[in-house]
């Protein structure tokens, strides 16, 4: 494949996605905002944790 038909083909492919995608309701957008922040926050308590083990340990 040379360069002008992998360009084509990706701009046929993002066509089809643009198509195909749609704008979430307000119940699928709470519900995602819900999960991102419970990620967030128990990364967050990990880190902490992980940070309050080093420090009792003297690292």
């Amino acid at each position: 494949m040379n360069i002008k038909e992998t360009t084509t083909d990706f701009i046929k492919q993002s066509k089809r996605v643009l198509k195909v995608a749609r704008k979430p309701d307000r119940e699928e957008f709470f519900d995602f905002s819900k999960v991102t922040a419970l990620g967030i926050a128990i990364i967050g308590v990990i880190g902490f944790i992980i940070v309050l083990i080093g420090q009792l340990l003297g690292l």
